[in-house]
Parts: C-alpha cells; structure tokens; sequence
C-alpha cells in the first residue's frame, strides 16, 4: 500500500516516519522543506506539493494543525483531492470538524474516494513511541482495510472505530473538551488552595485520592509543579480545539455554558502569553492568584 503523507509537525513528522519503518512507500509534503528532507533521508520520496504526495497513492493521510489548513492541502492551487486516484482513501488525523471534511468530500464524491477521519491522542511522545490511541470515524470495511497503516502509529489495542463519517473527530473534540476543563477547573483548586495556606504537596495528594480526582491531577499537573507547561504541544491548538467543540455543541442544540467560559480562559491565556504551551492556562490561574504551583 503506497502512502501519502501531508504534515509533518510535530505529530505528522513521527507518524510518518512510523509508517515509512513499517514498510510502506511513503510520499511525503509539507511547507517545511527541512521536515520533507528529514523524512527523505529515511527513506521517503519528497513531494512538491499535496497533490505530488497523493498521486500515485493508495492512501493520503492529512496531520494539519486545523480546518483552514486541511481544506488549503485538499482544495487549494495543486491541492491533493484533484491529484487522488479512484479507488483511493483519504485518512484525516488532524483535530478538525466534519463540517471541514464534508465539504472535502461533497467535492470528492464522483471520484470513487472513501473518506475516515481518525484523530489521535497520545500527543509527541505517543506519535514518537507508536502509542497513539486513533478514534476512527467511517465505513467499518474502509476501516478494516486500512488498520495496518494505522497500526504503524498507534497502539493496535487503541484503535477504535467509534462510528460512522464525523464521529472520530467528535470523539476527540469531546476528549479535548474535558481535558481542557480539568486544566482549567484544576487550576482553580491548586490555587484557591495553596492560598489559603494548604501545602500544594498535601492537598495534591488529598485531592487525587478522592472522587475529584482526575487524569490532569494524576498525571498532566505533575509538570506544572517542575515549571513545564507542556511546550510541545501549542495553546493556539489547545483554543482550536475548544473553539471546534463548543461549535459543536452550537450546531448540536447543546448548551456548553462551562465549555464556553473555559474556551475563553484558554484565549486570555493565549492573549497574555502568546502561543506557548497548552497548560499555560495554570499560569494564567497562578499570576492572576500570586501564588506558584511549585512542589
């Protein structure tokens, strides 16, 4: 199965180097010449532009940083929809929304291309180790097909087909959604806490070993307390996502009154500090509270 790889950031550079180990063909582009020419001293053949890396391919997978990107890579002057050959598939990775992909594959319907959406989770490290966990949206047999070249990034065990077109990416926008509220609700705790004269060490303990526990205080915070607000991933991707979500919910008939204020925590953050990195919403909480979440 010959693979064409369109992104190669942060996450898109590791995936497809994993792809490329795992024995298949690659093609690869992206803005960054010097991504494409790592990649291509593994063993990749450069492409020019997205419809380079899509002509000849059985798949195209996309990791782009949202839907303005996607639609320029698919859509746009030498974009890779017009280069795709029949019989094709196109994976989407990116955290997008499936308004963005049907309006990709509405264009691609006489074409004869079948279409997954399949976000991942596991962040840097996960794209660098082959863990990723990929919600995979589309049609099972499509799905089926193609768990190979998925299993070249991601943990076989966390590979889940969660539904028909769309619901890979809604999976992930809700995943990110409460992460990002655990950022946010967290940080308010920490901080309300240490101010008000508890040892951070002693209430983190005593709230990870209670009901309120949850994976950022198990976990994600622990960076927080050494000083790293997780850098490798962006806070313009973080407000991204939210932004996607809370439309969601707008296009869906659902109040997301909490999702909307913890999406504009988020924005202010990003306004003070520019786009470091995704926990830069504890900062924002610490700087507002003069308190430091140090253990």
């Amino acid at each position: 199965m010959r693979v064409g790889f369109v992104g190669l950031g942060l996450m898109g550079a590791p995936m497809a180097a994993g792809v490329l180990s795992s024995g298949f063909p690659v093609s690869a582009y992206d803005i960054n010449e010097e991504a494409v020419k790592e990649l291509a001293r593994r063993g990749a053949v450069p492409a020019r532009s997205p419809a380079e890396a899509a002509e000849r391919a059985d798949v195209l997978i996309t990791m782009l940083p949202g839907p303005p990107q996607i639609e320029a890579a698919m859509l746009g002057p030498k974009g890779a929809l017009a280069a795709m050959q029949p019989g094709s598939a196109w994976i989407d990775m990116s955290s997008s929304s499936f308004t963005t992909a049907q309006r990709i594959v509405d264009v691609a319907g006489p074409a004869d291309i079948a279409m997954l959406d399949a976000p991942v989770t596991g962040g840097v490290p996960g794209a660098q180790e082959r863990t990723l966990q990929i919600f995979v949206g589309g049609d099972k047999e499509v799905f089926e097909r193609h768990l190979a070249v998925l299993g070249a990034m991601g943990d076989s065990d966390r590979i889940f087909h969660v539904g028909g077109r769309g619901a890979g990416y809604t999976v992930k926008l809700c995943l990110n959604l409460l992460f990002f509220i655990h950022v946010a609700g967290g940080a308010e705790v920490l901080a309300l806490g240490t101010k008000a004269g508890v040892d951070l060490d002693v209430l983190h303990r005593a709230l990870v070993g209670s009901t309120a526990s949850s994976r950022f205080l198990e976990r994600d915070v622990l960076s927080v307390f050494e000083g790293d607000y997780r850098e490798y991933f962006r806070l313009a991707l973080a407000c991204k996502d939210l932004s996607l979500a809370v439309d969601l919910g707008r296009e869906n008939g659902v109040p997301l009154e909490v999702s909307a204020l913890v999406e504009q925590v988020h924005r202010r953050a990003l306004a003070q500090y520019g786009d470091g990195g995704q926990l830069f919403a504890v900062r924002l909480l610490e700087d507002l509270a003069q308190v430091s979440l140090r253990t």
